[in-house]
C-alpha cells in the first residue's frame, strides 16, 4: 500500500477497499500539500462500486503531492498521495493539534505512538496520536425517512409523519466551529457534492452538530432566492459563513440553461448498470401478477406492534410479506436455486439469503439477510430493521450484498401499483410489492373498501417454469390474504 523513495517520500497507493474491486473514486480530500499528517489520520474519502470509505494514512510526515483531484476514478495500486517523512515522527503530536483535516486530536503533550498496529483499511487504527470524533447513534433519527432512501419496509401511511416529529425534537442548530471539518455521514457529503454545497457553510441541525440531508437541502433553498432578497438570507447567520454557500450558485444557473447534462457513470450506478444488463440478457425473465386483499395482514401488523415480543422492533407489512415469501419457498423449494453456466448445472440452495432492494443516495443497493429461513418472526424483524438502518446510513458492506438467493423490492412506497423487476444476478426470483390502498373489493358477497395490493414475481425461466412460479406467487398471496396460514403451513 505504501513505498519509500530515495528522497524520503512515502507513497500511499489506492488500496483494495472492497473484495477484489479494481477502482475507486476520490470523493473528498481532507488534506492539502504542506499539511502535517500523522499515522491513522484520515486523508481522503473514496467510493467504490460497493461502499464509501475513509482512508487513513499509515505514517507521519508532511503532505507533498495529491496525485489526483476530487472526482477522479483511480485504479487500485496507483499512488494517490506522497508524504515527506524525513522529519520523523517527533513533530507529529503537536502538528496534529492544529491540523484542519482532523478537528479532534490528542493534546500536544501526549507522546506520539511508538508503533502502528494492523488495521482494516477505512476503519481507523487501534492506537494512534489522533482520535476520531465520537459518533453517536440517535434512536429518534432511526425513524426519520430521509429523502432519497428507499425503505422496502412499509406502505406510505406508515412512513408519513415520522420526519416531522423527528425534526421537532431535534436540538437547536449549532454552527461548526471555525477550522473544523463539518460532521456529516458519507451519503450526506455525497449529496452536498452533487448539489455544489460547501458543508462548512451549512448550519447543522442534527445531534452533536451533525449535518443532515435536510440541512443540505435547506442550504440550497437559502441560496436560490439570494439575488432577489439578499437581506433576509443574510439575517440568520454572519456574512462570513454565508459567503461560501453562495459560491456554487453560478453552476446551478448554468445547468438550468443547458439543453443537455452529461453525468459520468461510475461507482454504484456503473456496477448496477452492468449487473442489470447482464441479468436481463442472460436470464430469460418471466413476470406474473396477482392482486390480493391484505386487510387481515394489515390488522395483524397493528396487533404485533402491541405484542411484548416485538418491543423495540420495527413491525410493518414488509415483515409479514418477507415471512410469507419464506414460507412459500419452503413449500416450493425448487424455486430457490441458481444456474451454473460453466458446469451446466442447477444449484439447489437449502438456505435463503433474503435480499431487500434499497435505493440510497449512492444508488441501488441489495443487501441480504443471511439464513433468513431459520429466523423467528422477531429475529426477522430485528434483521430487517438493522438492514434498513445500515443502508440508510451508507454503511452497507460488500459482504452484506453478496450471496443473495431471492429478493423483495417495494415499489409501493412511491405510490406505484406494481412493476416487472429485473432479477438480481445469480438469483432465481424477485418479488415486487405494490402500494397498499383502500379499494372497492367483493368481500363476503358485498362490495366493501378493503386494503388491496398487487404482487409481481419475476423468475428465471431456465430454473423456474410457469407452474412452479405460479405456485410460489399464489402461496404468498394466500398467506397475505389469510395470515393464519403462517401457522397452519409452518
Amino acid at each position: 500500500m505504501t513505498t519509500m523513495t530515495d528522497t524520503a517520500l512515502a507513497e500511499f497507493k489506492m488500496p483494495d477497499v472492497g473484495e477484489g474491486l479494481t477502482e475507486a473514486e476520490i470523493l473528498k480530500w481532507y488534506v492539502a500539500p504542506g499539511d502535517t499528517v500523522t499515522d491513522g489520520q484520515v486523508v481522503c474519502e473514496v467510493e467504490t462500486a460497493k461502499a464509501a470509505v475513509e482512508l487513513p494514512i499509515p505514517f507521519n510526515g508532511v503532505v507533498g503531492e495529491l496525485r489526483f483531484p476530487e472526482g477522479t476514478t483511480v485504479d487500485v495500486g496507483q499512488v494517490i498521495i506522497t508524504v515527506d517523512v524525513s522529519g520523523g515522527a517527533a513533530p507529529a503530536a503537536p502538528a496534529a493539534a492544529a491540523a484542519p483535516a482532523e478537528p479532534v486530536a490528542a493534546p500536544a503533550e501526549e507522546p506520539a505512538p511508538e508503533g502502528r498496529q494492523p488495521v482494516l483499511v477505512g476503519y481507523g487504527v487501534a492506537a494512534s496520536s489522533t482520535k476520531r470524533r465520537a459518533r453517536k447513534s440517535v434512536p429518534e433519527q432511526s425513524e426519520e425517512p430521509p429523502a432519497g432512501t428507499y425503505y422496502a419496509a412499509s406502505v406510505q401511511a406508515e412512513l408519513n409523519g415520522t420526519s416531522t416529529s423527528a425534526l421537532a425534537s431535534a436540538p437547536a442548530p449549532v454552527p461548526s466551529p471555525a477550522g473544523e471539518r463539518p460532521l456529516a455521514k458519507p451519503p450526506v457529503r455525497k449529496l452536498a457534492k452533487d448539489l455544489g454545497v460547501d458543508l462548512a457553510a451549512v448550519t447543522p441541525s442534527g445531534p452533536d452538530g451533525i449535518i443532515t440531508r435536510e440541512d443540505v437541502h435547506a442550504a440550497v433553498a437559502a441560496v436560490a432566492p439570494a439575488p432577489a432578497a439578499p437581506a433576509p438570507v443574510a439575517a440568520p447567520q454572519p456574512a462570513a459563513t454565508q459567503a461560501p454557500a453562495t459560491a456554487p450558485a453560478p453552476a446551478a444557473a448554468v445547468s438550468s440553461d443547458a439543453r443537455e447534462t452529461r453525468i459520468p457513470v461510475k461507482g454504484v450506478r456503473k456496477a448496477t448498470a452492468q449487473a442489470m444488463v447482464g441479468s436481463a440478457f442472460t436470464a430469460p425473465h418471466v413476470t406474473e401478477f396477482v392482486t390480493v386483499d391484505v386487510t387481515r395482514t394489515m390488522k395483524l401488523v397493528e396487533e404485533l406492534k402491541q405484542d411484548k415480543a416485538f418491543v423495540g422492533l420495527r413491525v410493518n407489512p414488509l415483515l409479514l410479506i418477507s415471512k410469507a415469501l419464506l414460507v412459500a419457498i419452503r413449500r416450493n423449494p425448487d424455486v430457490n436455486a441458481a444456474w451454473d453456466e460453466a458446469n451446466q448445472e442447477i444449484v439447489q440452495k437449502h438456505y435463503v439469503n433474503l435480499g431487500i432492494a434499497a435505493a440510497t443516495p449512492r444508488g441501488l443497493l441489495v443487501p441480504n439477510i443471511k439464513d433468513a429461513h431459520a429466523k423467528t418472526l422477531p429475529e426477522l424483524a430485528e434483521s430487517l430493521g438493522e438492514l434498513v438502518a445500515t443502508a440508510r446510513d451508507g454503511k452497507t458492506s460488500p459482504a452484506a450484498m453478496q450471496g443473495g438467493t431471492v429478493t423483495i423490492t417495494n415499489v409501493g412506497v412511491f405510490g406505484v401499483d406494481t412493476g416487472t423487476p429485473i432479477l438480481n444476478p445469480g438469483e432465481s426470483a424477485i418479488l415486487a410489492v405494490g402500494a397498499i390502498k383502500l379499494q372497492p373489493w367483493v368481500h363476503k358477497g358485498k362490495v366493501k373498501p378493503r386494503q388491496v395490493t398487487t404482487l409481481a414475481l419475476s423468475f428465471d425461466h431456465r430454473l423456474v417454469d410457469g407452474e412452479l412460479g405460479s405456485k410460489v406467487l399464489a402461496d404468498v398471496a394466500a398467506i397475505l390474504e389469510q395470515p393464519k396460514r403462517l401457522i397452519t403451513w409452518a
